[in-house]
């Protein structure tokens, strides 16, 4: 498949490849024991312990300099698939603990490696701040102060990831509502576990415009209406999906029956190295199971870059590469 690739729900730690991480605890002298398989993948088998993995992997990203390596070994497996852009979430809680001067040294390492990455490769990333879920709504609010005080061309969105069962998502009103007043565009994770109902309270209490995941807003015929008729997008992620258990198979996702009811949906691979999957496979699955061609592809593509958080002239280019060849 030739068709330039658009990414909107990527976690930058969590995209990290295994290899990556266990190098970087053997330089560290760091014991990751349980958090690898024996063939040298993560290890998990439900969600809470893919959270604990996942967060028991990070803890050998200390510094800037190792973010700017992620960084760079997370663009290079992304530009390989035929990524043309990509948005990361980047949690303050992950780099400097939520103090607003350690994260604008994360964020600079980071944004270095991304220019170089665009020299390069060609891909474009721009950073998506996040709260987590599970350490509350007033954790959440210098997460979203760090997001409100580095607004600019690489930081153009807030949201949230982390545990759905933790409280509703009104209780993080305030954080979004700040980043809102600073310029930052909203997303949130919601409908992976919480159901449709946290999905409408995404929409209604929250206001954003995109939804991570969103996929059990199948279950509520006049949710799926009015997020058609609203045009807010949801980042879906069918392989993390299938993997952790939100839907038994691929033919049971309801991506396809979204997208024939007039959702704007797109594709992203969330954690992808957790999940062994890639972006192309994404679109391999999906022709397989649902007889997607190249003008669903395209036009899931096209879906990413008018919802994406970037600038207008970014946009247009993009759109402009998504363009069939006459």
């Amino acid at each position: 498949m030739t068709i330039p690739k658009l990414e909107l729900h990527l976690h930058l730690e969590g995209a990290a490849p295994p290899a990556f991480i266990r190098g970087l605890a053997q330089e560290k002298d760091v014991n990751l024991s349980g958090v690898f398989n024996e063939d040298g993948s993560y290890r998990f088998d439900n969600f809470t312990q893919f959270l604990r993995t996942y967060e028991a992997a990070t803890t050998v990203l200390t510094g800037p300099e190792e973010f700017k390596r992620l960084t760079t070994a997370v663009l290079e497996q992304s530009a390989a698939q035929g990524v043309i852009y990509t948005e990361a979430f980047i949690s303050p809680n992950f780099c400097g603990g939520g103090d607003l001067g350690a994260w604008k040294e994360y964020l600079a390492a980071i944004k270095e490696a991304a220019d170089a990455a665009a020299k390069s490769d060609g891909i474009i990333l721009r950073g998506i701040v996040t709260c987590i879920r599970h350490e509350g709504p007033d954790a959440a609010k210098p997460d979203a102060l760090c997001a409100a005080e580095t607004v600019g061309d690489f930081v153009t969105g807030f949201g949230m990831g982390g545990d759905e069962s933790t409280g509703v998502q009104g209780d993080f009103a305030y954080a979004f509502d700040m980043a809102r007043e600073a310029g930052l565009r909203l997303t949130t994770h919601a409908g992976e576990w919480g159901g449709a109902a946290s999905v409408w309270q995404a929409v209604r209490d929250l206001r954003v415009e995109r939804i991570g995941h969103g996929v059990q807003s199948i279950d509520d015929p006049a949710l799926v209406d009015h997020l058609a008729e609203h045009e807010i997008t949801l980042e879906v992620c069918p392989g993390s999906n299938v993997a952790l258990g939100v839907y038994p198979s691929w033919r049971d996702h309801p991506i396809e029956r979204l997208r024939a009811a007039g959702v704007k949906v797109t594709v992203s691979t969330d954690d992808p190295p957790f999940f062994h999957t890639t972006l192309t496979r994404e679109y391999d699955r999906l022709a397989d199971t649902f007889g997607w061609e190249d003008d669903h592809i395209r036009e899931v593509n096209q879906n990413a870059a008018r919802a994406a958080f970037c600038d207008d002239a970014t946009r247009e280019r993009l759109l402009k590469r998504l363009e069939p060849a006459a």
